[in-house]
């Protein structure tokens, strides 16, 4: 106790004792990216990740945005057991990879199949950039390019989420060989009357953004996704320039004529379901 001016004694609340201090149950909370406020993670899940106060889209894994979008009971995965190798034997890089597969439950960074939105069947891959940064190696670009080609013999459309952090270096030129692969896979997709929607999120950056992400009959992105080749620095010291402060953001991109619309995540199956329905009664081959 201690007294204030007029002599009167005045209670001040004691500090939060160690215990106190380590009630809250490590998980509870999550805090936001943009904004930087906190929130209970099962508000921020139930807003499917997205900041209920700034609307900065937070990453989904790729079952968590399976789960946004098909109709329930509906999916069917695609060759879940094709797993990276280690052909030029990169120092540690199963270890990494076995670690990444413990982690997310994934044998890789993509999962690929077919489902339903609304009832209109689709053939899809959605990667998964919480295994390996998303990077490409050998197995994802195979994983979609069957998914591809899976499409086109069922007369399915093939819709694609990319999140990628470019080519996987450990994988060298093997990981390079991918971005024609699947370029391949969708211009024979495509002559035969397929539909492709591409939607990039963040990031979607190297050698994926050069290639299968970009090539979609529609290309869509999330609100703030970091979309592009080269990184910042890199771009500046070769031109010697300095660029815009929303350089390689979607919101860029769609002002300068490279994506089709930013689509916030609670629109996203609409969308979809939308375009679905349009090509289906236009009679275009999917």
């Amino acid at each position: 106790m201690l007294k204030d001016f007029f002599g009167k004694k005045r209670k001040y609340a004691s500090m939060p004792s160690e215990q106190a201090k380590t009630d809250v149950p490590p998980g509870l909370m999550q805090k936001c990216e943009g904004c930087h406020k906190i929130f209970y993670r099962k508000e921020m899940k139930k807003n499917l990740n997205v900041c209920p106060n700034c609307g900065f889209h937070h990453q989904l894994t790729a079952w968590e945005r399976i789960g946004t979008l098909f109709d329930e009971g509906t999916v069917e995965e695609w060759d879940q057991h094709l797993t990276s190798t280690n052909p030029l034997n990169f120092p540690e890089y199963e270890e990494k990879l076995e670690k990444d597969r413990k982690k997310t439950g994934l044998n890789e960074g993509v999962v690929t199949g077919k489902g339903s939105i609304d009832g209109q069947a689709t053939a899809f891959a959605i990667m998964d950039a919480s295994f390996r940064m998303g990077s490409m190696g050998s197995a994802i670009g195979e994983k979609i390019a069957r998914a591809i080609e899976n499409a086109r013999k069922q007369s399915l459309p093939f819709i694609i989420f990319t999140a990628s952090g470019g080519a996987r270096m450990q994988e060298g030129v093997l990981s390079l060989m991918q971005m024609s692969k699947t370029s391949v896979a969708i211009q024979r997709f495509s002559d035969s009357g397929g539909l492709m929607i591409s939607i990039m999120t963040h990031p979607t950056t190297g050698g994926v953004s050069a290639s299968f992400a970009s090539l979609g009959d529609y290309n869509f992105a999330e609100p703030g996704a970091l979309i592009g080749f080269a990184g910042r620095r890199i771009i500046e010291q070769t031109i010697r320039e300095k660029l815009p402060d929303d350089f390689q953001t979607a919101e860029f991109l769609l002002k300068h004529g490279q994506l089709d619309q930013v689509v916030p995540r609670h629109e996203m199956k609409s969308l979809l379901k939308t375009l679905l329905a349009i090509h289906e009664k236009s009679g275009v081959k999917s």
